[in-house]
């Protein structure tokens, strides 16, 4: 498991969204990136979050900032998900967990007494130059949007 800090160049990916459109972290440079990773599609968490996301993108996109999330689930749920709720951003597949592992952010997992591996639900904010501005490791579902713009404070 890597352990990414603040000021760490962010790790190469490239992934493919719900459409099989491939994103490599290199597209993205000279905008500011959000990098959420959730756990699930349609979930409630995952979607209150989305859905943060999505009421506030006209802020993320005015402060230049592109919204990607990464979950395990297949190219067709997040479809589903997408649509279901009107998400104007792109989600990555990651169903062999790799990208996770890569950001550190796929383990061990308790709940209700029960150990698994899975998602820590984690926000990274890239900057413009590819390197992590922030890292939000419990992320206020509800007011995710909200926290990403602070996390970016008036750095640019």
């Amino acid at each position: 498991m890597h352990h990414l800090n603040v000021g760490d160049l962010a790790p190469a990916f490239s992934a493919l969204d719900q459409n099989d459109k491939t994103h490599t972290l290199e597209d993205y440079r000279g905008k500011r990136v959000v990098l959420y990773f959730y756990p699930k599609d349609n979930t409630p968490g995952c979607t209150n979050q989305a859905c943060s996301l999505r009421d506030g993108i006209a802020e993320l996109q005015s402060a230049n900032i592109t919204v990607l999330g990464v979950s395990i689930n297949h190219a067709s749920s997040h479809k589903k998900f997408i649509d279901k709720y009107d998400l104007p951003f792109d989600l990555l597949v990651d169903e062999d967990h790799s990208l996770q592992e890569t950001f550190g952010v796929w383990g061990l997992k308790k709940f209700m007494g029960r150990e698994y591996d899975g998602t820590h639900r984690t926000t990274f904010c890239i900057d413009e130059q590819g390197h992590i501005a922030a890292i939000i490791r419990k992320p206020k579902v509800k007011e995710h949007a909200a926290e990403v713009i602070a996390a970016f404070g008036d750095k640019s």
